[in-house]
């Protein structure tokens, strides 16, 4: 069943790292053209690497032989919310006079606000896998998970440049040191 369903993740995530990719190509082959805003372009790669960490993720569900309705479309949702995420960094046509400043303002409290929602949804697909015995949650996602959900709360309400300025710092901080220390435990584990 897995293979059926790796096939439909594949797809959700691949197109929103395809969103991504074009959008970030987009800016600069009009790079004369459109207003670049470092903190748009952090937020892009940050999402890229979660994109990829979560299909990553996604590869232990292979180890699960029975499978209810319930998970398929669970995993699926799960996926669309993601693409969803990516989707509010570019809009799908970008041209000249783009200010990248100004979009991701107008769209902040979606992306922070879906942002949100793919943590909130990564809780319960952690505890699925702990629960059905493909992977224990590591104990490092007890502070990651609160530290980057934080760090989408004030996103969404904040309006502050300055803090803007530190949220995807942050966000990546959090996210190698999670992946490093969960990499690190499996290593020595096996």
């Amino acid at each position: 069943m897995f293979d059926y369903l790796a096939i439909l993740i594949c797809i959700i995530l691949g197109l929103a790292l395809t969103h991504l990719l074009i959008g970030a190509s987009r800016l600069i082959q009009l790079r004369h053209g459109v207003r670049l805003y470092w903190v748009h372009l952090a937020w892009t790669f940050n999402v890229i690497v979660y994109v990829l960490a979560l299909w990553w993720g996604m590869f232990w569900w292979k180890h699960l032989q029975v499978w209810t309705v319930q998970e398929f479309f669970f995993l699926a949702f799960y996926t669309i919310v993601v693409f969803l995420l990516a989707s509010m960094l570019f809009p799908h046509e970008c041209g000249e006079g783009h200010d990248c400043e100004a979009h991701f303002f107008r769209n902040k409290n979606w992306f922070f606000g879906i942002l949100i929602a793919a943590l909130l949804l990564d809780i319960p697909e952690t505890l699925f896998k702990s629960l059905d015995g493909l992977r224990g949650v590591p104990r490092e996602y007890f502070l990651f998970l609160p530290a980057v959900t934080l760090i989408g709360i004030v996103g969404l309400w904040s309006g502050n440049r300055k803090v803007h300025a530190t949220l995807p710092l942050l966000w990546l901080a959090a996210m190698i040191a999670y992946e490093t220390a969960t990499s690190i435990d499996r290593i020595v584990a096996t």
